[in-house]
């Protein structure tokens, strides 16, 4: 299941950098890496990536636990051009950048409980 969030006031690169912490990672160790990361483009891409795990929930019936992040793909947008007023009658321009930023999540293997082993009782030979 996907989740696309499209035109987002965030620039590409800078998104990216966010994406790299989390790549591969199952659904809810990213969620908790991203809800303590104090960038702006961590709460956006938190916003997606739960997104689309409900996605696979409601619409795949997928377990929640068991969803990993297949892959992030963070692309640029459209540029939004803006001019700042400057000396001598002229303008210097302003680029505003946005992001498209696809979130692919699929199930993964579930997780296996460990096994403790018992130790052998130890005979005391005196």
């Amino acid at each position: 299941m996907k989740a696309i969030l499209r035109q987002v006031r965030i620039s590409s690169k800078k998104a990216n950098l966010i994406a790299t912490l989390v790549r591969r990672k199952n659904v809810q160790e990213a969620l908790d890496i991203l809800t303590y990361t104090t960038k702006k483009g961590a709460k956006i891409l938190r916003k997606v990536i739960y997104s689309a795990a409900k996605n696979a929930e409601n619409n795949n019936k997928q377990d929640f636990e068991t969803l990993k992040i297949k892959e992030i793909i963070v692309t640029e947008g459209a540029t939004y051009k803006r001019s700042v007023p400057v000396s001598r009658g002229r303008s210097n321009p302003i680029l505003k950048r946005t992001a498209h930023i696809t979130v692919k999540v699929e199930a993964g293997e579930a997780k296996k409980k460990a096994k403790t082993k018992k130790e052998p009782a130890i005979k005391n030979n005196i």
